[in-house]
């Protein structure tokens, strides 16, 4: 008789039961980009609006996305990424990056530009020896077993 194999339990599965469903990245990329309206990231993501009004009140209960009236006939409202939630921006870069390198190898990158005006090239570092993260990088702790 075959043993069912226990989840492998990590901050990835984690982190992925909020921001692992498909319209997620893309609302939190809206919103890096300025677009606070609900119509506009309607708009821009291409989401179904009963299906951005679930996502948006998941982030909002995870702490990621607050939300401000801005009308109140009928009650209309802003988004807003919390520190919690802009944190993202750093995922979003590097998913960005990795996209135009081997989805998009043809097509000219969509430019993210740092605060010192020049384009940004995210890379993970070790906060320690400043190496690239993919350069040994692996976890240990909680749910790093194997076979």
């Amino acid at each position: 008789m075959e043993k069912s194999a226990a989840p492998r339990e990590c901050s990835v599965a984690d982190a992925l039961q909020i921001v692992g469903e498909r319209w997620t990245l893309l609302v939190v990329r809206e919103l890096l980009y300025g677009v606070r309206r609900f119509d506009g990231i309607v708009r821009n993501t291409g989401a179904a609006r009963d299906i951005l009004t679930t996502r948006l009140r998941k982030l909002e209960d995870a702490g990621l996305v607050r939300r401000e009236l801005y009308s109140t006939r009928p009650a209309r409202y802003e988004y807003h990424l919390t520190p919690q939630g802009r944190e993202l921006s750093d995922v979003l870069a590097v998913l960005m990056k990795w996209g135009d390198r081997h989805l998009n190898p043809g097509d000219p990158p969509v430019r993210w530009v740092h605060t010192c005006g020049e384009d940004l090239d995210p890379i993970v570092v070790c906060a320690h020896c400043g190496r690239p993260a993919r350069e040994g990088g692996h976890p240990t702790g909680r749910g790093a077993r194997t076979a």
